[in-house]
């Protein structure tokens, strides 16, 4: 799926949009039994809750792609009978009438979701009738072809409210305040199927995991069948850890910067892009001999990507591996730059010492108060 693709199933979202027919829920505590389950009309529910549940459902589908949107797509055995595409689509074409069908993805989930704390499981089940779209991108309400038959999860976490003081208005009184439970925003999720060119891809889904570092590979393969993609952070290191043997002694800052802008300049020319920018070996090779690393060192780019990757082609997404800030830090100081500043920094030899100098043409702050620049005599 895209960010098209995505915000089109966001917009359902809302009430005046809304076309959830049924929603289910189970409540479960830290030692995973069952504290309460429910079923009903998804319209039945008063105004107030359906706005927040709308919220979260809004959320489960929130984020960076390859960070916490993750494409998932199933495995030809997992489409067979018993597999893990097979029972989803049947509890989809159930509309959520089928309680064994519930109770047995409850199960699912208990038994492999990791989480020491309570948390809420929502189920819900929606028709999406898709418009049609005009040549300039207009919506055609009385001109649609296809359904989107879908359900969404959400998997929120269930904490106990703060301890605090609060006003009881009944007593005219301030009082310990009364603590509750209380519903948090959704910290896993997944769309199933998948909302491909407008339409529903039954042999790919959508998992959302408000924590990159989070996604819990065990949880995905248990659940949704196949091995789980990697994690965000373990694609920067792998990033890391190719650059830094590849470079090795040659790692010097005016390098280090320019792979830094280089990297921010591919995706700012791919920012309208509908799918995120990914680099496999030939675009991160480019991207090292186009920062000024030599021919020599890159003899071993090769060898040292092999080493973490396999033979394989390991595809990173810019995003993942890219950082929205520019730090340097020697062992007493850390430099924090602006991403599109970096150029105000570079390295020289002064008095036969190594130095970092910082471009001044404006002003400088030290503890918050503006102090006078230096005069050159």
């Amino acid at each position: 799926m895209n960010k098209a693709e995505v915000l089109e199933i966001k917009k359902q979202f809302t009430p005046d949009r809304c076309t959830i027919d049924k929603i289910c829920g189970c409540y479960v505590d830290h030692e995973k039994n069952k504290r309460l389950v429910s079923k009903q009309a998804f319209m039945s529910i008063p105004e107030e809750e359906m706005f927040k549940y709308l919220d979260i459902f809004q959320h489960t589908l929130m984020g960076t792609f390859g960070k916490n949107l993750i494409d998932l797509e199933f495995p030809i055995d997992q489409e067979a009978e018993g597999g893990t595409q097979e029972f989803l689509l049947r509890l989809r074409d159930s509309h959520l009438e089928d309680d064994e069908l519930i109770e047995e993805f409850y199960d699912k989930i208990i038994g492999n979701y990791i989480n020491g704390e309570n948390y809420y499981i929502i189920l819900v089940h929606a028709v999406y009738d898709i418009p049609g779209i005009t040549a300039d991108g207009i919506e055609m309400d009385d001109a649609s072809e296809n359904i989107y038959d879908y359900i969404l999860c959400s998997i929120c976490p269930v904490k106990l409210s703060k301890a605090a003081l609060g006003y009881n208005e009944s007593k005219n009184v301030i009082e310990d305040r009364f603590r509750d439970w209380v519903v948090e925003g959704p910290a896993k999720g997944f769309l199933f199927p998948a909302f491909i060119e407008r339409n529903a891809d039954i042999h790919n889904m959508l998992y959302f995991s408000k924590k990159p570092d989070d996604i819990q590979p065990e949880f995905i393969q248990a659940m949704f069948g196949g091995i789980a993609p990697t994690s965000a952070p373990d694609q920067k290191n792998f990033f890391n850890n190719v650059v830094s043997d590849t470079i090795g002694d040659d790692a010097d800052y005016d390098i280090m910067r320019n792979i830094h802008e280089n990297l921010k300049e591919m995706i700012d020319n791919h920012e309208g892009d509908d799918e995120p920018l990914e680099l496999g070996k030939n675009e991160l090779r480019n991207l090292l001999q186009d920062s000024g690393v030599s021919e020599e060192k890159m003899d071993y780019f090769n060898k040292n990507y092999e080493t973490y990757a396999g033979e394989e082609d390991y595809p990173l997404l810019a995003s993942n591996v890219a950082t929205s800030k520019f730090d340097i830090a020697t062992p007493d100081v850390v430099i924090k730059v602006k991403p599109d500043r970096a150029d105000l920094v570079e390295t020289k030899y002064i008095d036969g010492r190594q130095c970092i100098v910082i471009a001044v043409d404006d002003h400088i702050e030290v503890n918050g108060i503006n102090v006078r620049t230096f005069v050159k005599k």
